[in-house]
């Protein structure tokens, strides 16, 4: 059914494919905190006085990576750990950073989300997952039109979002959730067999 839908296993070439991400302050929602090497983030207690360029979130509390990628094949890991709710996956340059959008790739996201004690993919509706992964890995092949998840862990297939003409410049997104003040990680890509 999915070109990728193969097990993690079987995909440890995504290891050599991997992107180096880090946070785009730029763009972080001002309630985000970054870590000082911008490899992690956190929702914080208060709303920071930042300067409202075109770049930053107003509604979402989201960030982007800093580099984004218009051709070639991605990979990246991410710790969710024991977080409550998170989304990540990756983003159109151009998706709305100053307004309220659903999640979902008609606005220019194709993302994993565990909201409400439910794992979804981010579509229109969601699809209703059941796994409870401690750390993502994203791939992304920009030519194909496809954007995968898989659990590290388990080293399995999550979910894949296929048939898309990527057209703009794509870029990973992060949203690290309301309740638990536990930070999204961005995890260094190394696997064993």
């Amino acid at each position: 059914m999915f070109r990728y839908n193969i097990t993690f296993k079987k995909c440890y070439f995504l290891s050599h494919l991997k992107f180096d991400v880090t946070l785009d302050p730029d763009t972080a929602h001002p309630q985000l905190v970054l870590s000082d090497g911008r490899k992690q983030v956190r929702r914080g207690d208060t709303k920071q006085e930042l300067p409202d360029n075109p770049d930053r979130f107003k509604r979402r509390i989201s960030v982007l990576g800093k580099e984004g990628f218009s051709s070639g094949r991605h990979y990246w890991e991410v710790q969710v750990g024991e977080k409550t709710d998170w989304t990540l996956g990756v983003a159109r340059e151009s998706i709305n950073r100053k307004e309220y959008f659903a999640l979902n790739p008609n606005n220019g996201l194709w993302a994993l989300r565990l909201i409400g004690n439910k794992y979804e993919a981010c579509t229109d509706p969601p699809v209703s997952l059941n796994l409870s992964p401690r750390k993502v890995g994203v791939f992304v092949d920009y030519e194909e039109g496809q954007v995968s998840f898989y659990s590290v862990e388990d080293k399995s297939h999550i979910y894949t979002f296929t048939g898309y003409k990527f057209t703009e410049k794509l870029y990973p997104f992060f949203w690290p959730g309301f309740r638990n003040s536990a930070p999204l990680i961005i995890s260094p890509v190394s696997h064993t067999d």
